[in-house]
């Protein structure tokens, strides 16, 4: 008979930069529970994320080391006072980790934050290979149009004339920045800490204007059915990496032909996102696995293997839950949710189904 491992019982004390990377990488493990995180500063980093996951934040420790199952308090304050305050207040049963090794502990849990940000970023550079072809083929039209209409204008006496052509340089010029300033929006290194308010309908139109560039889009055709009003919290970049992520792989599972459903609701306090594809279909010995670091079934040479696991790694973080059905032949649903936050009091969100 398999016994069930009790969960470890932990409060984290400090929610700056530490304390963020120690709670974010908790969130991952399957036997913790985090009873509570806490700081003086009400804006503190780490507040936005335990909130986001419904871990209850305080400004004093007091109520918190005293919990009855707490296991574990982890002090990355760097207080000299505290020490001593947990020793004489905190429950008897409760360990304490602090100083020197916990300061440790924070260093490697940085570091490993640090390396999962190098893989996303590794992944979003690593697709610029793929969306070559397709960068190249949009940037190309419109610089024949810009170069046709330069060698009218050399030719052309009429300032009427000359303007028309100036306007359509201009509108030629302004495309290619639209797709310079997508691409290098998306490949830039996240360079903020805060969480964002976030439109879902603009990340998603954006991810699609994006992966557009993965493959030809000729013989593909989109429907969306958007439900206006639906935000989350989360980090902007990291969002519309997991879209970019879902979308192109529809793309390229439907080999250039076929049928791309986004759809988008409120349910229970949650936001929904549907992304289906009529593609090829994932076979069920591989649906238990797509999500594994490193697996991929594209040819050698043509994935990382890491834009799954990137997925569901950053929608774990965000309190999310990711679902997908699959059969060959037929087509894929990939389903996530997210904490719904209200929006802003006289704004609208939404696309044109």
């Amino acid at each position: 008979m398999t016994t069930v491992e009790p969960p470890i019982n932990i409060a984290i004390l400090g929610a700056g930069k530490g304390g963020t990377a120690m709670l974010e990488s908790f969130l991952n493990l399957p036997h913790i529970r985090l009873l509570g995180i806490a700081d003086t500063n009400p804006h503190a980093l780490g507040f936005q994320l335990a909130r986001l996951h419904n871990i209850p934040t305080v400004s004093h420790p007091l109520k918190l080391i005293q919990e009855d199952k707490l296991n574990l308090i982890i002090d990355v304050t760097g207080d000299p006072i505290l020490p001593s305050y947990i020793t004489e207040h905190k429950h008897s049963g409760a360990e304490v980790l602090g100083g020197t090794a916990a300061k440790v502990l924070s260093e490697l849990i940085q570091h490993q934050t640090f390396i999962q940000t190098q893989l996303f970023q590794s992944e979003k550079l690593a697709s610029m290979g793929t969306f070559a072809s397709g960068i190249a083929h949009d940037i190309n039209n419109p610089l024949y149009v810009i170069l046709a209409m330069a060698e009218e204008i050399q030719e052309e006496d009429n300032l009427d004339r000359i303007r028309l052509h100036a306007a359509s340089i201009h509108e030629a010029a302004q495309r290619i920045q639209a797709i310079s300033r997508n691409i290098t929006d998306y490949v830039r290194t996240s360079s903020h800490q805060e969480l964002e308010r976030i439109d879902l309908h603009a990340r998603l139109d954006e991810a699609l204007s994006i992966s557009r560039f993965a493959t030809k889009f000729r013989e593909i055709t989109v429907q969306k059915h958007y439900q206006n009003g639906l935000t989350v919290q989360a980090k902007p970049e990291e969002i519309l990496q997991v879209f970019i992520n879902l979308i192109t792989n529809a793309i390229h599972a439907m080999e250039e032909k076929g049928s791309l459903t986004i759809t988008t609701s409120h349910r229970n306090g949650t936001v929904q996102v549907a992304i289906s594809d009529t593609g090829c279909g994932i076979s069920p010995e591989h649906l238990q696995k797509i999500f594994n670091p490193f697996f991929s079934t594209k040819p050698k040479g043509q994935g990382t293997g890491l834009g799954l696991y990137n997925v569901k790694t950053i929608v774990k973080k965000y309190h999310g839950d990711l679902q997908v059905e699959s059969e060959l032949g037929k087509g894929t649903t990939f389903r996530l949710s997210f904490p719904a936050i209200p929006p802003v009091e006289g704004t609208v969100s939404g696309g044109q189904p």
